[in-house]
């Protein structure tokens, strides 16, 4: 795994361009400490910080092809590389390392960019085309390894994180008060927004080519989805059958390294199921496990993960989160997810690969994505509730099947029908809208807007974010099933800009490790798509063809357990005596004033509820992080308070191309 950054067109001297790779290289460093490198020409720079996982001895980039046209530099991991070696070796290429880099540079001169679709890996690559003069940039099909681009002047700059931009020259960045008001909606922003002006990501499944004349950006994969009476897989025995071929070779696949492979083990279902695969793969072999857990016991799963690890044999660590810990590590979080958080939920995912580090492992395997192609979310069950409820809208009842979701928010533990109509009844006789499953979660998020200052809400009076994605999926949506929608929502917008960026990656690289994803081979994804729906959600029994399929393989704690949403604390790491001095700073009148963004006295009504205690709801927890983190990041990134680069800190180039 690595950080890749770059330019295109920026005239200045040799030396400054050299200098400006190696500060922007430096800012990402945490994504490659082992060896870094540079190419550079009168047009182009490209730099890579890798972390060495593959040929640790011959991959450092940049790398070329045979006859130095074509240069790369590249973030991920392309796991069946040996294979497509194979393929390009037939056809008379030649290799000088054993790196699965030199791959993609021969496969892009062989097939040009439709070598995409041979590609089975998580990845950001970047190649500089010498006799085209042109600069092609691609990213995964699920969005896993993050690739953002912005234009300064006359260049265009691209890199793994945006924090590398702060080191290019004329570089000021502003905060996006449309893309805020997405953020506090969606909990991330809508297309290739970032919550900077100006700053875009690449979407997942889709490359630019950047020449002196254009720029264009192309999608090669999207979400496959299928029509009702189009399911390819109704039967639950030849699901099973086809499930356990493909995600046996996307396990044994992700094993593919010259250093070792853990697994994250939280003792839910998707972690456990990863971990028993690969034992199955690799039997006899002594596998290291990691799990976190907390000190308060509402969201601690250690009694799972004990049983896990004692069922599976691993050489297993856990580690604790308190409330303190969390606000301890609030502003390096906010630092590494470069985005407003409505959860604290990234912190730990922190804490534990730090952990993962301290034990010298590079690499783990861990379960993301099951939920979204298995139907294992609450939403999911939620939608099918209120699809039965809309049928008969008066019934006493029928919504009272709501209180089985969320056993864990007292208002609706205890709540009888008329209050369920109150919390679920929104827009009940809409259930055909393209967005219906999130549309009563994402009206009540909305409401974090209302903590803005009056200019911010100026900016965003006639944006509706909500109506905007309406729009977008209504013609795309027509005749699909409600699960089919909805699953597609997670995925194309909760999976790739949240839980993969600020729970995933930048969590995960934030301390040099490596996460993968056998459930987001993208074998996995079409099979999913093409499952009768009851084979994910059996009545209201989620993961169903999961569960069926791990009967007798897993503990029947774990195959059977209630769902539980992983969640981490919030009112009691910000609310207490323990609460660092900078992010008591934040939340001040004098810093909510002077950055502009919120209303002190909406703010203040919101802090002393928190700290009386009163009726604290969901949404106040969201609003309070996302009010405190996005104070964060307007201080690390718009007031630049964070420590100059000093010269002991640059990194080292371990090989420098100059043409």
């Amino acid at each position: 795994m690595c950080g890749i950054t770059g330019f295109f067109q920026f005239n200045s001297s040799t030396d400054n361009k050299v200098n400006t790779l190696r500060h922007m290289l430096t800012r990402i460093k945490h994504r490659g400490p082992d060896e870094s490198g540079i190419y550079l020409s009168d047009t182009v720079g490209l730099g890579s910080v890798r972390l060495s996982i593959i040929d640790l001895s011959t991959g450092t980039m940049p790398l070329s092809n045979k006859d130095e046209s074509l240069w790369i530099v590249f973030n991920g991991e392309i796991f069946n590389y040996i294979e497509l070696r194979e393929e390009l070796l037939s056809k008379n290429h030649k290799f000088k390392t054993h790196s699965d880099t030199e791959v993609i540079i021969h496969l892009y001169e062989e097939y040009g960019p439709e070598f995409l679709n041979k590609l089975n890996g998580q990845f950001a690559i970047a190649i500089w085309d010498k006799n085209k003069q042109e600069l092609f940039l691609a990213r995964d099909r699920v969005g896993i390894r993050p690739l953002f681009y912005t234009t300064v002047g006359n260049s265009f700059v691209f890199a793994s994180e945006i924090k590398s931009f702060l080191e290019f020259p004329g570089f000021n960045p502003k905060i996006s008060a449309k893309a805020l008001s997405e953020y506090f909606t969606f909990w991330t922003s809508l297309s290739s927004n970032t919550a900077f002006e100006g700053v875009f990501e690449l979407p997942p499944g889709n490359y630019i080519t950047i020449n002196a004349h254009s720029k264009t950006i192309k999608s090669y994969w999207q979400l496959p989805i299928t029509k009702p009476n189009e399911y390819e897989f109704n039967n639950l025995e030849e699901a099973a059958i086809e499930f356990e071929t493909i995600f046996t070779d996307a396990v044994k696949l992700r094993l593919r390294s010259d250093v070792p492979v853990a697994a994250y083990l939280s003792g839910g279902l998707d972690s456990s199921i990863t971990t028993s695969f690969i034992k199955k793969t690799t039997p006899g072999s002594s596998l290291r496990t990691f799990s976190i857990g907390f000190t308060e016991k509402d969201f601690d799963e250690s009694s799972y993960q004990n049983i896990a690890k004692d069922y599976f044999k691993t050489q297993h660590a856990n580690v604790t989160c308190s409330p303190k810990d969390i606000a301890d590590n609030f502003k390096n979080i906010i630092w590494h997810s470069e985005a407003p958080l409505l959860r604290t939920a990234p912190t730990p995912m922190s804490i534990l690969a730090k952990n993962v580090r301290d034990h010298n492992i590079k690499v783990v395997i861990t379960g993301e994505g099951a939920d979204e192609l298995f139907g294992g979310y609450n939403i999911f069950k939620e939608t099918k509730i209120k699809h039965f409820w809309a049928k008969d809208p008066e019934s006493k009842y029928r919504p009272l099947l709501l209180k089985k979701l969320y056993p864990y928010i007292p208002q609706i533990k205890t709540a009888n029908s008329n209050v369920l109509k109150m919390f679920f009844g929104y827009k009940l006789n809409e259930t055909e809208s393209p967005i219906y499953s999130h549309v009563l979660r994402w009206n009540n998020t909305s409401r974090i807007n209302n903590y803005l200052s009056k200019d911010y809400k100026e900016i965003i009076k006639n944006h509706n974010p909500i109506s905007e994605i309406e729009k977008q999926l209504q013609d795309r949506f027509k005749d699909y099933d409600y699960l089919t929608k909805a699953q597609c929502i997670e995925f194309e917008l909760f999976l790739p800009k949240y839980l993969l960026s600020s729970q995933g990656d930048r969590m995960a690289m934030a301390n040099s490790i490596e996460g993968r994803y056998p459930f987001l081979d993208h074998r996995v994804i079409e099979f999913s798509m093409k499952l009768n729906p009851d084979l994910k959600l059996h009545g209201l029994n989620e993961k169903y063809l999961l569960k069926k399929m791990m009967k007798g393989k897993l503990p029947e704690s774990i195959l059977n357990r209630p769902k539980q949403a992983y969640r981490a604390p919030i009112q009691s790491a910000f609310f207490s005596e323990e609460m660092p001095i900078y992010l008591k700073d934040m939340l001040s009148d004098r810093k909510i004033i002077r950055f502009g963004i919120f209303n002190p006295k909406f703010v203040n009504q919101l802090i002393r509820k928190m700290k009386l205690n009163k009726q604290v709801s969901e949404i106040d927890n969201m609003a309070i992080t996302a009010i405190l983190s996005t104070q964060v990041l307007y201080d690390l990134f718009i007031n630049h308070s964070i420590p100059k680069i000093q010269e002991r800190e640059l990194v080292v180039f371990n090989k420098t191309v100059l043409e």
